[in-house]
């Protein structure tokens, strides 16, 4: 740039030059981002569980509009960038460059602050995300060891699709009652029930607004209340505890008198400190009397907060469709198995579902938060190795730029480990600086992953202190080469050249 000057080029020509060679460069990136989007883009897939043994098919698009606002971005970026050493070029003192003297140990001061200031808000930058991600992945840790309230493991299960296979409500539960009691006689099966929702499944559950004996309230101010059309030992099953009262048997039918067991959520609501059993509710006008109290468990989803919930017999609010829920010892492939013969044995037309344990019920649930914490994490990676490659790159500029003084240290008798500590000092420098600015943009930042984070604070010193380990480490990686470089010089060629 000094020789361009002095021959007489403008302020303009080495613009043009600068920004020729930056757009260039990003259209090369650019280029080579687009064909790893364009590889990558079924990756997403890979994130969800397989159902039965087979993978869910999303085929991934290149929508033209993603691509044009990325390019746009990348040419912004660019032109910015490319504008900062154009006009430091225009400020080049011609006399003092073309006397050819060396910088100090990090590189032209006046100049070098622009790299530092870079480097800085890279670490920065990165910091947050290891930070978001290390509190999302804990997050995502407490939410699958958690207990939902129920059983997840030693509890399986499946389904039969009767709607489809044209059964109608008598049929229905004349298959199901002689399923049951195959299922139930099965060796290694504890018990079994069916039910109409799923716990932490994609659908809903049935609800309604309710009304309490003796309490009228008008139409507006009725409290509306999921529920549940649960079969005979389906809390025992499900290893939900009933705290008092009884769950229902199978003397519970369409012949009988309404009831309904409603969680203890519910009861403490609705009765405030009285006992509910006896008392009787109000659903879709229909007076159910409360025989049980069962312990809250999850509904929709693990992070819910406690609620109102009841359940009610299926052979009084009866409906076609229902799942099946096992408790047995049995591994999921026997159980699948034997299922599938009890099914045959009375409709070969028919087949259960696959068979899954609660467990996996309880993972399925939670791979949005999975996708959600791999994608950060993934962010996270790529703006380390960048800050680690920013570092490197300003580290061995300053080194170069340094030859002389560095030179000129040694032979006044600095050794390689003075050296050696000089050059990682100042790398580590720039580091500290872009961890206590990320971990103050952190701590405002992460308080907005408030909603998303489970049994976790956005202030986790864990998360902070992996995070900074992880940068720590980075950085040192990053710094070592340069470093070594530095403690390799000749001090008699540097001063004799």
């Amino acid at each position: 740039m000094t020789v361009r000057v002095a021959i007489g080029a403008g302020r303009g020509r080495l613009l043009r030059q600068l920004l020729t060679e930056g757009v260039i460069l990003a259209a090369c990136g650019a280029a080579g981002g687009m064909l790893a989007a364009h590889w990558c883009r079924h990756a997403l897939v890979l994130l969800f569980p397989a159902r039965a043994g087979v993978a869910m098919h999303l085929p991934g698009e290149m929508d033209w509009r993603v691509l044009a606002v990325s390019g746009g971005v990348c040419l912004m970026v660019t032109l910015v960038v490319g504008l900062v050493p154009a006009m430091q070029s225009g400020k080049i003192d011609l006399a003092a460059a073309l006397k050819a003297d060396s910088a100090g140990v990090v590189g032209s001061r006046g100049r070098a602050w622009v790299r530092s200031g870079l480097v800085v808000v890279q670490v920065s930058l990165s910091f947050v995300l290891l930070v978001g991600g290390g509190l999302l992945l804990q997050s995502l840790q407490r939410i699958r060891t958690s207990s939902p309230g129920f059983s997840t493991q030693g509890v399986m299960y499946t389904a039969v699709d009767l709607v489809s296979a044209g059964y109608d409500v008598q049929r229905a539960q004349n298959f199901q009652d002689e399923l049951m009691d195959r299922v139930k006689a099965l060796p290694g099966v504890a018990s079994a029930a069916f039910a109409q929702g799923t716990p932490l499944g994609y659908g809903s559950f049935s609800s309604s607004p309710i009304a309490l004996d003796g309490y009228r309230l008008p139409p507006e101010e009725q409290p509306t209340v999921e529920y549940n059309e649960v079969g005979p030992d389906y809390l025992a099953t499900m290893g939900i505890p009933v705290l008092s009262g009884r769950e229902f048997t199978r003397a519970d039918d369409e012949k009988t008198a309404l009831v309904a067991v409603v969680n203890e959520t519910m009861a403490a609501e609705f009765w405030r400190g009285k006992n509910p059993i006896g008392e009787r509710v109000q659903v879709k006008g229909r007076w159910m009397k409360v025989v049980g109290v069962a312990r809250d468990s999850k509904y929709q989803s693990v992070r819910e907060r406690p609620k109102p919930f009841f359940y009610v017999p299926r052979r009084q609010n009866f409906s076609v469709g229902a799942g099946l829920y096992v408790r047995t010892l049995l591994s999921t492939e026997t159980m699948a198995a034997a299922l599938a013969r009890e099914v045959h044995a009375l409709d070969e037309n028919l087949a259960p579902y696959e068979v899954i344990t609660m467990q996996e019920q309880l993972d399925r649930s939670t791979s949005a938060q999975m996708v959600a914490v791999t994608l950060v994490g993934v962010l996270g990676g790529l703006a380390l190795l960048l800050a680690a490659i920013g570092l490197y790159g300003v580290m061995s500029y300053a080194v170069s730029q340094s030859t002389r003084e560095l030179g000129l240290r040694m032979a006044l008798g600095a050794g390689a480990a003075n050296v050696w500590r000089l050059v990682m000092s100042r790398g580590l420098a720039l580091v500290t600086g872009g961890v206590l600015l990320g971990a103050a943009a952190a701590l405002g930042l992460t308080r907005l992953l408030g909603n998303y984070l489970f049994k976790v604070s956005p202030r986790d010193p864990l998360a902070f202190g992996v995070a900074f380990a992880v940068m720590t480490i980075a950085a040192l990686a990053a710094c070592f080469l340069p470093a070594w470089r530095a403690t390799r010089t000749d001090p008699a060629r540097v001063l004799r050249d």
